[in-house]
């Protein structure tokens, strides 16, 4: 047994010795590992193209405890903090001006001095000064600024400036290196590194800037300033953080330099940024709606209503249909379709394909030119006061609209929910809205009674998912109720 024990060690150990010897031959062939990347050459080349911007606003009628005569920085900046324990408040009799100063950050774009930076930097601004590397200082006049995008352009009389590189956004690859050149909180020209977290982010209320999201440090004062890859061209204007306390917690976004240099273009050329329109509601596809559109895949951009005699309605556009390409592009997300309708020249022609009844088609549209949004209004939905409530299999109390508040909406028929029953949470409905029409496979069922509602539900099976047409106010909305009842 013992030399039995004895061979076997003897065969094991080439065995051993070879595969060691193997790992350190893999070893050897090992590509290095990659050091961290050096930003010093970058800092050093690219500095001199961004400057430090300061802005000051005559502001009027303050007085009281509120004044603060001389004082440095904006209330809501965070160092105004540190700096409000050492200044006196105001009396009484205190001026009813005074001057509010605010820092950003930008970057010379032409040898003559046009200079990029964002439009809140410059929002109200009476007088605008700007710092160079070279420690020189300019005055700067507003060539424009648009909000829609946070861009401003602003002038400086100079020459021989050093002028930015610009990149294409475009070959960004999320997870690369990049770095940020500012003036956060004033400290000039300071360099904060990252990566790029994601590409073509969506914020709420930003419908036309495609942002890159980073984690490279960026806080108050470095708005404005460039973003640059590893060769040291500008990939993006620095605009704005995702922040619980005003300061930098790991996300921050940019504009695109290809965006940005489109609008600088324009508020060179004409002081203003037109753009087009269609003039619909949109909504994203969800999984759901795309199986109740019949659509092998959730991509496009619903239209949950149409403006009456705009663009869209003239093209032949209808509420319901699911843009899939405008002018050759293809709309994945809904938030691609404003982007893209809004830099189409208006009063040109465009091709847009559309999902309509299961089936795609092709219509012509004159892109109209955009207008100013109207300030919100507050709509409220009154309920039919005769109409008896009755249950419908989605667990939803609903009654008829009178022939009166048709007339009112301009629709003819509907349901109003009067109450929702057994626990349906599972979509967004809210007691007060208008069911319009019942979606299955593409085809649009528009409700006219209780009855016929009940009817068109009859077929659906226990746990299906039904997509509705919902007036909600002044808009129309795609919902699923996922999970039908007995």
């Amino acid at each position: 047994m013992r030399q039995q024990g004895f061979m076997r060690l003897v065969w094991a150990f080439p065995v051993v010795l070879l595969l060691f010897s193997g790992g350190v031959q893999a070893q050897t062939n090992a590509a290095p590992p990659r050091a961290l990347p050096d930003f010093a050459d970058l800092a050093e080349r690219q500095g001199q193209v961004v400057v430090n911007i300061s802005t000051t606003q005559i502001v009027r009628g303050r007085s009281g405890a509120q004044a603060f005569p001389g004082f440095p920085f904006d209330e809501d900046d965070p160092m105004s903090d540190f700096f409000r324990r050492f200044m006196p408040r105001g009396q009484p009799n205190a001026p009813r001006e005074s001057e509010r100063h605010s820092l950003g950050s930008g970057f010379i774009i032409t040898p003559d001095g046009y200079i990029l930076t964002n439009a809140h930097v410059v929002d109200s601004a009476d007088e605008v000064s700007v710092r160079l590397n070279d420690r020189r200082e300019f005055s700067a006049r507003i060539i424009g600024a648009d909000k829609r995008t946070d861009v401003a352009l602003i002038k400086i009389e100079a020459t021989g400036l050093p002028v930015a590189r610009l990149g294409n956004p475009e070959k960004l690859r999320v997870g690369e290196w990049v770095a940020a050149i500012g003036s956060p909180f004033g400290f000039e020209n300071s360099v904060t590194a990252g990566i790029v977290s994601a590409k073509g982010r969506s914020l709420p209320q930003e419908n036309y800037v495609p942002f890159i999201q980073t984690d490279v440090a960026v806080n108050p004062g470095n708005s404005g300033g460039p973003l640059f890859n590893m060769q040291g061209e500008v990939v993006g204007v620095n605009s704005q953080i995702y922040s619980r306390s005003g300061g930098y917690m790991g996300v921050s976004f940019a504009i695109p330099i290809d965006v940005a240099m489109e609008v600088q273009s324009q508020l060179r050329a004409t002081g203003k940024v037109s753009r087009g329109r269609m003039g619909v509601v949109i909504q994203e596809v969800t999984r759901e709606l795309a199986e109740s559109f019949g659509l092998e895949k959730a991509t496009g951009a619903i239209v949950n209503s149409v403006e009456k005699g705009g663009p869209a309605a003239q093209a032949g556009i209808e509420a319901g249909d699911v843009v899939l390409r405008f002018d050759g592009k293809e709309i994945v997300t809904s938030a691609d379709l404003p982007r893209i309708v809004a830099t189409s020249k208006p009063g040109g022609k465009v091709r847009v394909q559309v999902w309509r009844k299961g089936a795609a088609r092709e219509l012509v549209l004159t892109v109209g030119e955009i207008r100013e949004e109207p300030a919100e209004r507050e709509a409220r939905v009154q309920r039919a006061p005769k109409a008896e409530r009755e249950a419908t299999r989605l667990g939803l109390a609903v009654s008829e609209l009178s022939a009166e508040r048709q007339r009112q909406l301009d629709v003819s028929g509907g349901l109003v929910i009067e109450d929702i029953r057994n626990n349906v949470v599972r979509a967004d409905l809210r007691v007060g809205d208008i069911i319009l029409a019942l979606i299955d496979k593409g085809a649009r069922q528009e409700i006219r009674s209780v009855e016929q509602f009940n009817k068109l539900l009859a077929p659906f099976g226990k746990n299906a998912n039904v997509t509705l047409l919902v007036r909600r106010g002044e808009q129309q909305v795609f919902i699923t109720v996922k999970g039908i009842s007995d």
